[in-house]
């Protein structure tokens, strides 16, 4: 699947430096066009991959280079007021090209949570190819403002593009490490996770490896429909692929490679489908409110097995409970794991979106206690100073 991609703030913009890392090394051919928009000047320095005259400076009038901060308003009025510049560097793309856009933003901050819905209501207007989000959520721990900002860019967010692919830092989270280490640790999760699925779009990579069931642009743009929440599952397994040695033909092995048998491929990519939906989502919710969903498998192509899909496939429709199930393989000759990738498309019941919405609410009443009270103080103070006089 062909995408143009616009990293919108700090995160979004790290974020789509890795996927163009991950496009390049490994020859997927998914990006089509890439754009960083910010209104921090270091950020957009501090980017590898992204090309220079794609990184777009905006809100110089407003914030003068140093970033919105952790006000969405702001990121939100620095998009609006220089759309103009955003839609040139845009405009570099070969639209014929393309496929869908793809906007990528942290919801937590000021800068991607405020103006990356304002592009998907600017580009829904101007092209008729589809307009996904990829929000990142941030982790409970980063605070109340950042949960607040979140629920109100989450909302907006949805309401502007054709499908937003949700993704949680606190499920990826881990301990131990400095945030810099969390965060590229994360960032490396997201591009391995949404890598994997837009890849297995772009049947030309493939060359003469050409899938069983090949699952094109139109199969994910089908899935993911023209509204609506989705999560990701991922789960991947080392194979052995070795020449079995002397003592494994003497125990009965045949000349096969070291691979298994068409048995053995089918567990794999059952188990492996069955762990990545029930294990860790890249936004958790209950599978059995989604309303289509694509499975994939990737590997090296005798590691792939058709029975093996269409067993999957049957089991992802009885769990879900929807008979909207796409399902395809994504042969990889140089790979030496096998990889299932589960999209759950319109899911409805997403418990960390509510309890972000309730941290909302929260972190709302203490700003609104907090400036009651210093109210209270500076009436208190100039009381104290009346009396003095």
């Amino acid at each position: 699947m062909k995408l143009a991609m616009i990293g919108f703030g700090q995160a979004g913009g790290k974020i789509t430096d890795r996927f163009l890392e991950y496009d390049s090394t490994r020859g997927t051919g998914i990006i089509g066009h890439a754009v960083a928009v910010n209104t921090a000047k270091a950020d957009l320095m501090g980017l590898d991959y992204v090309p220079n005259e794609n990184r777009v400076l905006i809100g110089q009038s407003v914030v003068k280079g140093h970033g919105a901060g952790t006000e969405p308003e702001l990121g939100e009025r620095c998009a609006r007021e220089d759309m103009e510049e955003i839609q040139s560097a845009i405009d570099q793309m070969t639209s014929s090209e393309i496929d869908a856009f793809l906007i990528v933003a942290g919801l937590g901050g000021g800068t991607g949570s405020g103006g990356a819905p304002v592009l998907a209501e600017h580009l829904q207007r101007l092209y008729v190819e589809p307009v996904y989000g990829l929000g990142v959520l941030p982790a409970r721990d980063e605070g109340g403002i950042y949960n607040r900002n979140a629920a109100r860019s989450f909302q907006e967010f949805v309401k502007n593009v054709d499908n937003l692919l949700g993704f949680d830092n606190d499920a990826f989270k881990t301990g131990g490490e400095s945030l810099g280490e969390g965060y590229s640790e994360i960032n490396s999760q997201i591009v391995t996770r949404f890598g994997a699925l837009f890849s297995a779009g772009e049947v030309e990579a493939l060359g003469d490896d050409v899938a069983e069931s090949v699952v094109d642009a139109s199969e994910i743009i089908n899935t993911l429909g023209e509204e609506g929440i989705s999560s990701v599952g991922y789960a991947s397994e080392e194979i052995e692929t070795e020449e079995k040695g002397l003592l494994g033909r003497l125990r009965g092995g045949n000349d096969d490679n070291g691979l298994e048998s068409s048995g053995d491929a089918t567990n794999r990519i059952t188990s492996l489908v069955r762990r990545a939906t029930l294990g860790k989502l890249t936004l958790q919710c209950e599978v059995d409110s989604t309303e289509r969903a694509l499975l994939l498998v990737s590997g090296p192509p005798d590691a792939l097995n058709r029975k093996g899909i269409d067993k999957a496939r049957k089991w992802l429709e009885q769990k879900t409970g929807c008979m909207e199930v796409r399902a395809g393989d994504y042969p990889l000759p140089n790979e030496d794991r096998v990889a299932a990738i589960v999209v759950l498309s319109g899911v409805t019941e997403v418990p960390r979106v509510k309890e972000m919405q309730r941290l909302a609410i929260e972190a709302e009443e203490n700003v609104e206690q907090l400036q009651a009270e210093s109210k209270e103080d500076l009436e208190n103070l100039i009381e104290y100073g009346d009396d003095e006089e």
